[in-house]
């Protein structure tokens, strides 16, 4: 039961991170402009996290859904600590944490 829980939880994560980021509400375009990074680079986040949402509901599909959400993460994890903003590092803990176990259990 965990596993397909996690695995929801994860698509769900994603999705709403995706329609947020590629949205672009003001506290989110802030966030990436304070980073450094370009206008268009929240749409283009926003984008691959639903694409891997999309291929971790698809079980064909799910170990490459998993290793893009990894790495997406990996890449905001890498952000905000080199810009010591350590707010954002409990959220993204949660998705460390739903990655790890359905990455375990797929």
């Amino acid at each position: 039961m965990v596993p397909i829980l996690s695995i929801w939880f994860l698509v769900a994560a994603f999705s709403g991170a995706g329609l947020v980021n590629a949205i672009g509400t003001s506290g989110t375009r802030s966030d990436f402009a304070r980073w450094g990074y370009p206008r268009w680079w929240g749409i283009a986040t926003g984008a691959l996290e639903i694409l891997s949402a999309v291929l971790i509901a698809l079980p064909v599909s799910r170990i490459v859904g998993v290793a893009l959400a990894a790495a997406i993460i990996a890449a905001a994890v890498f952000t905000v600590l080199l810009h010591r903003d350590h707010a954002h590092l409990a959220p993204l803990s949660v998705f460390v944490t739903l990655i790890a176990v359905t990455a375990i259990s797929s």
